[in-house]
């Protein structure tokens, strides 16, 4: 297989930036969609923004990062940093008109058809402004605080995220001008309700209010605006002594980064912008005008309303058959077990399996890795009990993780208060695997090692919104390759030959290119052939030049991607055999599958790692290869099923768009496939 990519075409890759966008265009067309619950709609327009934040603070700052540093090299797809955003720009200006037009001439009135209003200041009746005055009075007057700027105040930091209004006032003494700006308290709701589901947007209570916060000035104008900044933490870990104190001390600077977007009101007038501009630095394409509200994240507070017919019908996560009967550790023992969450139980099952290994007395030790997790986890109280009881128990967190890094230093401060041994991840790595060994003394006297290989976090609350799997066994294989690469993560090792795992960085990228080449040489001997997968990301390059290589010999390749792909499918003689397809939907379709066809004999893995180069090669990752027919065929039929054509999806295009069928030919709805894996869940638990 060549390794260069030089006999391929030079454009072959798109631009991930941009693919992230379209991703989130994926999510805005499941707000626009009207046959989706309305409630659901609104929660879609709050996921919309919020992700175009995390976008804007993470990806668009890394790339202004590059041009300010003068790494300014060009991306994979052969564009510079300063046309990539130029681009974003573009793009990003258009998704935003579109979700604005969505909540105002679609969401918004549908919502208010169901009785329930989201109301500016001048929709409401007299009896409603009184009740907002003394609402205001109350909830409002004690916590918020005006910054004039004059010689003697200068302009006021402006945080992240936060939303603000700018005003001008006029002194009627002197007639002179001045700004100010307001910040709306982080401890308000971002909708004010004014009575049973009629709400109005909280600055707008704020603005009416304005002559009592300058008094015996003139109010000559008021505009909302916002803020999005770089929150990426600088730590170099070779130079540190002690990594928690230096995270804890970027955690502090995080909400000073430089300024990626500045969002204001379409109707801002061109002074009070200008003043904008000039004290946050913010240049002509980083400003965003849109109609208001701004910052409709907010939204989620609206979609969480007890409406039940204005949402997805209720799913309850049933428990899995071999486990009704039976104890966890008994269940595991006699049979390997398959989960996916949330159509099985993650309390059940996950949550289950630590909380018994933490009671059961002949259990000695346990060693867990956490990403992300909430403080509250049922999985680091019973880590905590474990150790109380005198239990060995390690617990690698991982503190560098996203948005995540205070959370995460507070909780493993309390399971090392416990007595846990706590490792703060890998220097130079962020520890990603999804991975719990519980060893346990049996009644014959000997160890046994109970293993858990997930694709998703140790976290309850995701549990029940993102679809992951996760494996458990007792296979003395398994058991050992947990062993080694635990004692790798706490001690010292390079150790890259495992039994059944794949672990990143090290053997993970060599045994994936090794599997795609064995498909091509199987392919040329006549014998079955074809490559399936299921990742969040695909933008490594070196994974896609040799997806195009198998391509082009005729191997059969079907990618089921959530978010951003740089492939281009369905290019003749560089791509035909390829299909890509993405599933959006009432959960987060959040794990990673590879199937490699292997001559008849298929190849199965699960695992943490997406195809990327920070997975590949700056994180630990772990897949495990799954060995019982019975979950090889599972897994099989549900990587096919959403490749049918028969079932809804996104199918993208050689130029990286990407069409959404939902109907057949004759305007049938085509299958919805998380629908069908629910219900198969459901009828598994009632026929077994």
């Amino acid at each position: 297989m060549g390794q260069s990519g030089d006999n391929l075409p030079a454009e072959r890759y798109l631009d991930r930036e941009e693919g992230w966008l379209r991703f989130n265009q994926r999510v805005l067309e499941l707000a626009e969609d009207t046959e989706i619950p309305l409630l659901e709609r609104a929660r879609y327009l709050a996921i919309f923004s919020s992700n175009l934040d995390e976008f804007f603070m993470v990806r668009v700052a890394g790339l202004k990062r590059r041009l300010a540093t003068g790494i300014a090299v060009a991306s994979p797809s052969g564009h510079h940093p300063r046309d990539l955003l130029e681009r974003i720009s573009e793009v990003t200006h258009d998704l935003m008109v579109r979700h604005a037009r969505c909540f105002h001439g679609s969401v918004r009135p549908a919502l208010a058809e169901a009785g329930i209003r989201i109301l500016r200041w001048d929709d409401l009746e007299e009896t409603d402004r009184q009740r907002m005055h003394r609402f205001f009075r109350r909830s409002i007057y004690p916590v918020v605080t005006p910054f004039a700027v004059d010689p003697a105040h200068p302009f006021p930091y402006v945080s992240g995220r936060s939303l603000n209004l700018a005003v001008t006032v006029s002194d009627p003494q002197t007639g002179r001008d001045t700004f100010a700006r307001i910040k709306v308290p982080s401890v308000l709701p971002r909708f004010i309700e004014v009575y049973s589901e009629h709400f109005v947007p909280v600055e707008d209570v704020i603005s009416a209010h304005l002559p009592q916060l300058f008094e015996g000035m003139e109010v000559k104008e008021h505009h909302a605006f916002r803020v999005t900044r770089n929150v990426d933490l600088e730590v170099d870990e070779d130079e540190t002594d002690d990594l928690v104190q230096s995270l804890e001390n970027e955690l502090l600077r995080r909400r000073f980064g430089p300024l990626v977007r500045l969002e204001v009101e379409e109707t801002i007038s061109d002074d009070v912008l200008d003043i904008l501009c000039k004290e946050l630095g913010a240049e002509e394409e980083e400003v965003y005008r849109v109609p208001g509200p701004l910052n409709l994240a907010g939204l989620d507070q609206i979609a969480d309303l007890d409406r039940p017919e204005l949402t997805f019908s209720p799913m309850v996560p049933v428990e899995p058959r071999r486990l009704m009967n039976d104890d966890v550790l008994a269940a595991i023992r006699e049979r390997e077990l398959l989960v996916q969450h949330p159509y099985e139980s993650f309390t059940a099952t996950t949550e289950r399996f630590i909380a018994t290994a933490a009671t059961d007395p002949n259990v000695v030790a346990i060693k867990q890795t956490l990403y992300r997790t909430s403080g509250d986890s049922p999985i680091v109280t019973a880590l905590i009990e474990a150790a109380r009881a005198g239990k060995e128990v390690t617990v690698l967190v991982e503190i560098k993780a996203r948005f995540d890094e205070q959370n995460n230093i507070q909780w493993a401060r309390k399971l090392e208060d416990a007595g846990c041994h706590v490792v703060f991840g890998v220097v130079g790595l962020k520890t990603h695997c999804k991975l719990s060994l519980v060893v346990r003394r049996e009644d014959d006297g000997s160890l046994r090692r109970y293993c858990h290989v997930g694709t998703g976090n140790y976290n309850p609350k995701t549990a029940r919104i993102y679809e992951d799997f996760g494996l458990f066994s007792t296979d003395p294989e398994v058991g050992e390759d947990l062993s080694d690469l635990f004692n790798q993560l706490t001690g010292f090792s390079r150790k890259k030959e495992y039994r059944r795992l794949l672990v990143a960085p090290g053997g993970l990228r060599e045994s994936l290119m090794w599997q795609i080449q064995n498909e091509m040489n199987k392919h040329a001997q006549g014998d079955p052939a074809r490559i399936r997968m299921k990742v969040n990301s695909l933008v490594d390059e070196e994974i896609v030049d040799a997806l195009y290589e198998a391509s082009r010999v005729g191997v059969p390749i079907d990618l089921w991607v959530r978010g951003s792909c740089v492939l281009r499918p369905g290019i003749p003689g560089l791509s035909e055999t390829i299909r890509v397809r993405s599933i959006l939907g009432r959960f987060l379709e959040h794990s990673r599958v590879f199937i490699f066809e292997n001559g008849g004999e298929p190849q199965v893995w699960i695992g943490s790692a997406d195809l990327m180069p920070r997975n590949l090669d700056r994180r630990v990752e772990a897949l495990i290869r799954v060995t019982d027919p019975e979950h090889r065929m599972r897994l099989v039929g549900m990587l096919d099923l959403a490749m049918a054509e028969s079932t809804s999806s996104w199918r993208m295009e050689s130029d990286g768009g990407w069409t959404r069928v939902t109907r057949d030919a004759s305007g049938e709805p085509l299958l919805d496939l998380q629908n069908t894996l629910r219900g198969d869940r459901h009828l598994r638990a009632v026929d077994g």
